[in-house]
């Protein structure tokens, strides 16, 4: 976008197997933990806008479809979508927790939380782009982890377009439900922008509900800051649904990252410095 020390690694939670994905379903391998049932797969229609201060303003809204799913528990899901496997839209595992193209999904997600002595989530769920005919980008996506008491803890995964990436820690001090007014900072180690400053920090708000979200990310620098949201309505990911998200933005991920690049033209021409990309931070998550 568009950014305490650890506590002591506690025991490891028993790790889960993951199984091959079964046609016609979304989700894999492991029941969900006791207390919250498995999340019906959703579709976000959104838009994202960011706002760009400082010496030189930009501004541009752009719409953009992602879905929600259950990362963990099998679901059903539309013929058109599959997780695993080549579909109109699919998500797959090598695509997020972990390097792109590398990723372990969920279990890695469990393993950062205890790592960071975080409390182990009943539910994940991961929101992300899917990959349409088989081409992804994701700026960023996010992992959703819940208990019966809400949001708990969100995991930014944050990717370049150099393919580095970084994940962003997200939860209270107190380890508290997440609500639409908690402003949850983080400081700026990665790359993200050739027209930022690695500079400042990050406040992270999330209103997550049933049949809406909205995701802010401030960012201050030096020089200027920036405002990126992702909102709209979630409703039940569907075959149709898909199907006029490719007619609507028939390039996909295509068209996020054409997008991304002529907005780089137009700060260039308004006179932005140019800032080379630096080696990316050694360690994959940070708060």
């Amino acid at each position: 976008m568009n950014d305490q020390p650890t506590a002591a690694s506690p025991k490891a939670p028993p790790s889960f197997q993951i199984g091959t994905n079964t046609p016609g379903w979304v989700g894999e391998g492991r029941q969900p933990s006791p207390g919250l049932p498995p999340a019906p797969a959703l579709h976000l229609r959104g838009q994202t806008v960011h706002s760009r201060t400082g010496s030189v303003a930009n501004a541009f809204r752009y719409g953009i479809d992602y879905v929600l799913t259950d990362a963990e528990a099998a679901a059903p899901g539309p013929w058109a979508f599959s997780r695993n496997r080549a579909n109109l839209a699919s998500l797959h595992d090598r695509d997020h927790g972990g390097p792109p193209g590398q990723g372990r999904g969920a279990p890695w997600v469990r393993e950062t939380l205890a790592a960071h002595g975080l409390p182990a989530p009943s539910r994940i769920r991961l929101l992300a782009q899917p990959r349409i005919l088989g081409h992804v980008f994701n700026p960023v996506s996010f992992w959703l982890c819940e208990d019966d008491t809400g949001l708990r803890v969100v995991v930014a995964e944050v990717t370049n377009t150099y393919g580095d990436r970084h994940s962003y820690l997200c939860h209270r001090d107190d380890l508290g439900p997440i609500g639409p007014s908690d402003r949850l900072s983080a400081q700026k180690v990665f790359h993200v922008s050739p027209f930022q400053d690695i500079a400042g920090g990050y406040v992270f708000r999330f209103d997550i509900r049933p049949d809406r979200l909205n995701i802010v990310i401030e960012h201050e620098g030096t020089r200027g800051g920036l405002t990126a949201t992702l909102s709209g309505r979630l409703a039940p990911l569907t075959s149709a649904g898909l199907i006029a998200a490719s007619l609507r933005r028939p390039f996909g991920s295509r068209r996020v990252l054409a997008l991304i690049h002529w907005q780089a033209v137009k700060l260039w021409w308004k006179g932005v410095p140019f800032r080379p990309r630096p080696t990316p931070p050694t360690n994959e998550v940070s708060r």
